[in-house]
């Protein structure tokens, strides 16, 4: 395997996903190149679909953990898992921001039309994810925002057009520290040769 391949390979393995963050800013020369690597991903009859939004104001983030927490509570009312209650307890605290306040949020939208959106979007927020892992920025996908897109106010501020949808939120900003690599499961393959 070739030292390229085996780098590749290796930022795949090691991504986590961070929830401390350090109060330091990412550029927005940073956050272009995440995009720029977001847009290389594969879509479906190439159609391209997405929409970004950038934020980095911590008053506009805040309003938005606001809004989504009693929402999110509500959902977890009746849940059991460790990883639920956890963070049930969690959205009890009224100090505690659903975006782990991260300098900034990259919202990744698509357009309602397409008939893959929701999967070329998703390999978008992947590509970002692994480029900012590449380039020591951690990042955390917080699907429990996309609770946004049911508060037209909120959507009318954050500069959203009518036929995009929320698909991917994603908080990026420098890790407090160094986090293991979360271990997997042995995946279920059936090999047919």
């Amino acid at each position: 395997m070739s030292g390229e391949l085996t780098n590749v390979i290796e930022n795949i393995k090691t991504r986590v996903s961070v929830r401390e963050y350090q109060d330091v800013p990412v550029s927005d020369e940073s956050i272009q190149e995440l995009i720029n690597a977001g847009i290389h991903a594969p879509t479906g009859f190439d159609s391209e679909p997405w929409f970004f939004v950038v934020i980095k104001n911590k008053e506009m983030m805040q309003r938005m953990s606001d809004h989504c927490k009693p929402l999110l509570l509500e959902n977890l009312e009746n849940a059991t898992n460790e990883e639920a209650v956890h963070l049930r307890k969690n959205l009890e605290k009224d100090d505690f921001n659903i975006f782990y306040n991260a300098p900034v949020l990259v919202i990744v939208l698509g357009s309602s039309e397409g008939f893959t959106t929701d999967y070329d979007c998703c390999l978008c927020a992947e590509n970002m994810m692994l480029a900012a892992h590449a380039m020591g920025i951690g990042s955390c996908w917080i699907g429990t925002a996309c609770f946004i897109q049911d508060n037209p106010e909120l959507l009318d501020e954050l500069g959203i057009p009518d036929g995009y949808k929320i698909i991917a939120p994603i908080v990026f900003g420098y890790a407090k520290e160094d986090l293991p690599v979360t271990p997997r499961k042995d995946p279920l393959v059936v090999w047919l040769k």
